[in-house]
């Protein structure tokens, strides 16, 4: 049934706009890179787009189910390049809604987490211009799911945190282990070039250096590869595999280590006591 949506999908024309439309624009998320993980709601959008703004993660493959007559546009940013600043991404969209035409902003992943959408939805919304979301598949489920594994597991971890090790140009590194402590489960984007300081901020807040890590690169692509580490080895890991782009970092610090941890305070609180 889910093929005969797919395939009546792809025979129906593209929807052009009438004369005189307003235009509208829509920030789909493309999933991790493989085609077939694209919602069928995104699969509609490409294919009513007139012009589409892609990312540099997106897939070649997702760009042919568009509409053929779509204009695109690459809007490609890699870490610690910003030859399409944000502020100019978000003016072009806006610019080519107010047209008329019906834009699509294609990201990777999905456009809520570490997608940047706040910044083009507020552009949109200040000109008046009708704007959707359409969810993908982000990469700490496409992460997981590549690995064979689950992000959360009951009596193990009860919280699952996305954090990221990078930040806005000018503003200082996130505190990516803030949040860390026994029974979460921990989704590292973009954190490949800050690995030693997140084990040394998980080893320092005393999640042990033998936890288990798992190195998701290139998901769902062909050049997809899992890695498994210990939290200690991380850094000597990614550079011996040549890690150096796009990667999730999956770590879990168990309920288990609750007692240990509870335990080494209650010494070290014992050890700084005052002796009466």
């Amino acid at each position: 049934m889910m093929k005969d949506i797919f395939r009546q999908t792809l025979s129906q024309p593209p929807q052009s706009a009438p004369d005189g439309r307003k235009g509208s624009i829509v920030l789909v998320g493309a999933g991790p890179g493989a085609a077939d993980l694209l919602t069928l709601r995104a699969l509609n959008r490409l294919r009513e787009a007139e012009v589409i703004f892609y990312d540099r993660l997106v897939d070649p493959e997702e760009l042919e189910l568009a509409n053929p007559k779509a204009e695109r546009v690459y809007v490609g940013k890699a870490v610690g390049n910003c030859a399409w600043p944000q502020d100019k991404i978000c003016e072009m969209i806006v610019a080519e809604a107010l047209k008329g035409r019906r834009v699509l902003r294609l990201k990777s992943g999905d456009p809520g987490i570490f997608g940047r959408a706040t910044e083009e939805l507020e552009a949109a919304r200040a000109e008046g211009i009708a704007v959707e979301i359409v969810p993908g598949v982000t990469a700490a489920c496409a992460a997981a799911a590549a690995a064979g594994r689950s992000l959360t597991e009951r009596g193990v971890s009860d919280a699952l945190v996305l954090t990221t090790g990078m930040n806005r140009a000018g503003d200082p590194l996130p505190e990516a282990t803030r949040h860390a402590q026994p029974g979460t489960a921990y989704a590292f984007y973009m954190a490949v070039a800050q690995a030693t300081r997140i084990r040394d901020g998980l080893i320092g807040l005393g999640l042990p250096g033998t936890a288990p890590v798992t190195v998701a690169v290139e998901v769902s692509k062909p050049g997809q590869r899992v890695l498994e580490c210990t939290l200690k080895t991380l850094p000597e890991t990614l550079e011996q595999q040549g890690v150096i782009g796009c990667a999730t970092l999956l770590v879990t610090w168990p309920k288990t280590d609750a007692a240990t941890q509870n335990a080494a305070r209650r010494n070290a609180a014992k050890s700084t006591a005052p002796v009466a």
